[in-house]
C-alpha cells in the first residue's frame, strides 16, 4: 500500500467506509487499517480511574494513589494488546454462489493467523456477525450473509474484523472493502404456468405415443386425452384445462420466449420466464432460449441452464 498523507489519514471515510482491496490478494491488518476505541465498560473503567484520582488527590493518600495508577497501568496496556489481537492477520475474500433474489447471499471469507499468539473472540461483521477464535498458524473460514432485494450483481459491501480482547475494554476493528459481488438471479414466480408447447406442437421425431415415462411439457386438453394427465392443478386455478405431455427416450424440445410470458411488468415476465427454466432442466428437456436481443440454441444440462439465469439477471 502507498503511504498516506495527514490529510488522508483524517478523513472520516476511513474510519467507517474502511480501506478498499484493490484484489483478490490477503490483506494484511495493520496500523494503517487498525482503529481503536474503547467500549462502555472501557469509558466506565477511565471514569473509575478519575474518581480514584480525585480521592487520592483530596486525601494525600499514597494507598489510593498506588491503586490508582496500578488501574491506570492496567488501562494503558490493554491498548497495546487490543491492537496485537488484529494486528497482522490475513484476511482474504473466497468466491460466492449466485442466488435468486429474496434469497440471502452467501460471502467467503478466509482468515490467517501467521503469529505464535492464537487470536482470541474474533468477530466479523457484514450483515450479520460471526465469532471465531483462531489458534496459532492456523486457518478458518466464515460465511457471511447479505440479503438480496433485486436482480443483478449484488454488492457485500465493508466487512469488519474486531475484537473485544483481552479485556473489552477497548474495540479494536478494522473496515474493508473487498470487491465481493453476487450474481442475483429473478425470483421464480409463484404461480403454476404450463410450460410452453412443442414447435408446431407436436412431438420430435423418436416419439412414438403418448403415455411413455419422459414428461417434456404441457399443452392444452384435447379430446381423448388421458384423464389421469390432465392438470388438475392448473385447472384449480383458474388457468384452463391442460394435458401433461409424455414421450419415449428422447427429451422433448421446447422454446422459452420472453414474448410468451404472462405479466403485468417486465419483473413478473422474468420471474415467470426463471420458473420455466427451472422446470424444463428439472425435466431434462432440452430447450431453447428467447429474449430481446438474445436467442440460444436448444440444448440441456447445468451450463446451458446457468446462461439463460445470468441473461435473466443481467437483462
Amino acid at each position: 500500500m502507498s503511504p498516506l498523507s495527514l490529510k488522508e489519514r483524517i478523513k472520516a471515510h476511513r474510519f467507517f467506509a474502511g480501506e478498499k482491496a484493490t484484489d483478490e490478494q490477503p490483506m494484511m491488518l495493520t496500523h494503517r487499517l487498525i482503529f481503536i476505541l474503547p467500549t462502555q465498560r472501557g469509558l466506565g473503567f477511565a471514569v473509575l480511574v478519575v474518581l480514584l484520582f480525585l480521592i487520592a488527590f483530596v486525601y494525600n493518600n499514597n494507598l489510593a494513589y498506588l491503586l490508582t495508577f496500578l488501574i491506570a497501568s492496567v488501562f494503558f496496556v490493554t491498548i497495546l494488546h487490543s491492537f496485537k489481537s488484529l494486528s497482522g492477520l490475513l484476511v482474504q475474500p473466497g468466491q460466492a454462489k449466485p442466488v435468486f433474489a429474496g434469497s440471502p447471499a452467501g460471502f467467503d471469507i478466509y482468515l490467517d493467523n501467521p503469529s505464535n499468539n492464537p487470536r482470541q473472540n474474533l468477530q466479523i461483521t457484514l450483515e450479520n456477525t460471526e465469532s471465531v477464535t483462531l489458534p496459532a498458524h492456523s486457518k478458518t473460514q466464515v460465511t457471511l450473509y447479505s440479503a438480496t432485494n433485486k436482480r443483478g450483481w449484488h454488492e457485500a459491501g465493508k466487512v469488519t474484523v474486531s475484537s473485544t480482547y483481552p479485556l473489552g475494554l477497548f474495540r479494536p476493528w478494522s473496515p474493508i472493502r473487498f470487491n465481493l459481488k453476487v450474481l442475483v438471479y429473478p425470483k421464480p414466480a409463484a404461480q403454476e404456468s404450463p410450460l410452453p408447447e412443442t414447435a408446431a406442437g407436436e412431438f420430435r421425431q423418436g416419439f412414438s405415443k403418448r403415455g411413455a415415462d419422459d414428461f417434456y411439457g404441457m399443452q392444452e386438453y384435447q379430446a381423448g386425452d388421458p384423464v389421469k394427465h390432465i392438470h388438475w392443478k392448473a385447472y384449480a386455478k383458474g388457468l384452463g384445462l391442460y394435458s401433461k405431455q409424455y414421450g419415449g427416450g428422447n427429451s422433448a424440445q421446447i422454446w422459452l420466449d420472453y414474448g410468451c410470458t404472462s405479466g403485468h411488468d417486465t419483473e413478473q415476465r422474468l420471474s415467470q420466464l426463471c420458473r420455466w427454466v427451472l422446470e424444463a432442466d428439472q425435466a431434462g428437456l432440452s430447450y431453447g432460449f428467447i429474449m430481446p436481443g438474445l436467442k440460444l440454441s436448444p440444448d440441456s444440462g447445468t451450463l446451458h441452464t446457468r446462461k439463460c439465469l445470468e441473461a435473466l439477471a443481467l437483462f
